[in-house]
């Protein structure tokens, strides 16, 4: 019998500290991008690494706002400002790493894009097939609207959720499968500020792990999520002091002969 092996809490938290993460960093596929761009004539000439175009190193990002493309105004008793670098104007990179150009694309223009953008610019070139890849669970998961460069503290908690949940299925899609392992994955309403197109695309990114060996457990109150579950375990009857209790637990067809469960009601 194969054991879970670990578990992983899914929560709404940012993706990272840093200011730089995104969902191209958070996916690996900005490093993809930054090799094919690279590649390209112009930086060979000008001899440009990939490290060129990483805005975490000094190289080729703009040292003003150190590939922020914003600099910060401290303030002594009101928040500080953000405003646009008046060096690379918000554009992050130093002006020779922005000639070079992949299909008359600068790098700024690209992590200007959506993700779903994207995927249809990138998947013109058979090349570019790795990227198209790493990027393909995000819209898998319903963010396709996100833009690859977007600071991972602006997106909201389902939004940073379901990158994370768009990692671990690129993950599980480029692991061997001799070293893939059982994991637990616990989710916090996952379908929070989701429209109920996108949360049809989060069950089938559900039924993807599963189909993988893996186990989810998921706190939610969406009814569609309710109803795809194998087992519901429905905690109340009330909020508050009046909860708590266990009011069934169970396969989801047969909540709705529980009298005392409110969301029997609405099932």
């Amino acid at each position: 019998m194969q054991l879970i092996k670990h578990v992983e809490f899914i929560d709404q938290n940012p993706l990272s500290k840093s200011s730089r993460s995104n969902p191209a960093t958070y996916l690996k596929a900005y490093d993809e991008i930054r090799k094919l761009f690279s590649e390209q004539q112009l930086s060979k000439q000008l001899g440009f690494t990939a490290a060129h175009f990483s805005f975490n190193t000094p190289g080729g990002r703009c040292e003003e706002c150190q590939g922020e493309g914003t600099i910060t105004i401290e303030m002594q008793f009101m928040a500080d400002l953000k405003l646009e670098c008046p060096h690379c104007h918000g554009k992050r990179f130093k002006q020779d790493v922005l000639d070079v150009l992949y299909r008359k694309k600068s790098i700024y223009e690209i992590l200007e894009m959506t993700v779903n953008q994207a995927i249809e610019f990138f998947s013109e070139d058979l090349s570019c097939k790795k990227i198209v890849n790493r990027l393909r669970p995000l819209q898998d998961v319903g963010i396709g609207y996100v833009k690859l460069g977007q600071a991972g503290s602006t997106l909201s908690g389902g939004e940073s959720q379901r990158v994370k949940l768009a990692y671990f299925l690129s993950v599980n899609d480029t692991a061997p499968k001799s070293k893939a392992q059982k994991v637990l994955f616990i989710f916090d309403e996952p379908t929070t500020g989701l429209h109920f197109y996108d949360v049809e695309k989060l069950l089938k990114s559900f039924d993807a792990l599963l189909a993988k060996g893996h186990s989810i457990v998921v706190v939610e109150h969406n009814l569609d999520v309710i109803r795809a579950a194998d087992w519901v375990i429905d905690l109340g009857p009330e909020a508050g002091d009046a909860g708590g209790g266990l009011v069934y637990a169970g396969p989801p067809e047969k909540l709705k002969d529980c009298k005392d469960s409110h969301t029997a009601e609405y099932l």
